[in-house]
């Protein structure tokens, strides 16, 4: 699958990971330490959540999270799958989803290289499998810890939206769009509804049971 991106932007976007992820450690640090002691302390089980993902040109690689649910969780109640006020999540669970502290761990994703700090989000194996040829065009690019689709509205956009906005982003990309999209996803932060829901997501995709299914509209330059 060849990339849309010329040499020069390749070079330009993995050097604004490369910084971010630098600024990123060594802000964040502090913030890492406290979440992993807590998460020991509350709870039994590992310090990271880890999960296969599908990539650039459909390669699979592992996925850093901080553990957010009991040990197991997969194995009990909705196993794969997370529903609201889900009691398998921890009370330090419900802190880090809500600032998305969980998913910092995927600093090192872009360090390695797997992922970059802007694209569309990661998906799982099977959903991936489920891609028409046009869905597939979201994975001519890196996966990012934030995206168009996020910033746009991810939990509130019907599948086939998110789609279009990130197939938008693969057409699209420049250097300063990425530096847009990572400002908006700062001020994304404050808001109540910035949450991931990967699992939600997945189950929806599954079984056809999306709430409020919409049609896909024609994506616009971000604001």
């Amino acid at each position: 699958m060849a990339s849309p991106m010329t040499s020069t932007e390749k070079f330009l976007k993995r050097a604004l990971d490369l910084f971010l992820v630098f600024i990123g450690l060594l802000l964040t640090a502090p913030v890492m330490a406290a979440a992993a002691l807590i998460i020991k302390l509350e709870s039994k089980g590992p310090l990271f959540f880890l999960q296969e993902r599908i990539g650039k040109d459909g390669k699979p690689f592992t996925i850093f999270k901080f553990r957010t649910m009991v040990d197991g969780a997969e194995h009990i109640g909705a196993g794969l799958d997370l529903v609201k006020g889900d009691p398998r999540i921890t009370k330090s669970g419900h802190f880090l989803r809500r600032w998305c502290i969980d998913e910092l761990p995927q600093l090192f994703n872009v360090l390695r290289g797997e992922m970059s700090c802007v694209g569309p989000r990661p998906t799982l194996r099977y959903q991936v499998e489920q891609y028409t040829g046009h869905e597939r065009r979201r994975l001519e690019v890196k996966p990012g810890m934030t995206g168009l689709a996020t910033v746009k509205g991810r939990n509130a956009l019907s599948w086939p939206e998110r789609i279009e906005w990130d197939i938008w982003y693969v057409d699209h990309y420049s250097f300063w769009l990425d530096i847009k999209l990572i400002l908006a996803t700062f001020s994304l932060l404050a808001k109540s509804d910035v949450v991931y829901a990967d699992s939600v997501e997945a189950f929806r995709i599954r079984t056809g049971e999306e709430e409020d299914p919409k049609e896909p509209q024609a994506p616009q330059a971000p604001e």
